[in-house]
């Protein structure tokens, strides 16, 4: 959960879809009522690490995240069955 005052949730999503479909897909998941979806699309970072036969360098891939906003008393109980 991003946020208990504002009731968002960050998820990452596949990077073509769009809004509607993210929308339709938490809601159905979940069954609750989604007030609103915010994207943002994370750029991939250079990353390094030392090893005995020196620095190896690689790249983390870029990431799409939706930011859900539920009405007003809805919750997403991600751990209800434990």
């Amino acid at each position: 959960m991003l946020s208990d005052r504002l009731n968002q949730y960050t998820f990452v999503v596949h990077k073509k879809a769009n809004k509607v479909e993210i929308k339709k897909a938490v809601e159905e998941m979940y069954n609750v009522a989604v007030e609103s979806v915010n994207t943002i699309i994370m750029p991939g970072k250079v990353k390094s690490r030392s090893t005995k036969s020196g620095i190896i360098k690689g790249r983390k891939p870029s990431v799409k995240k939706a930011i859900i906003t539920l009405t007003e008393g809805e919750e997403i109980d991600f751990f209800g069955e434990i």
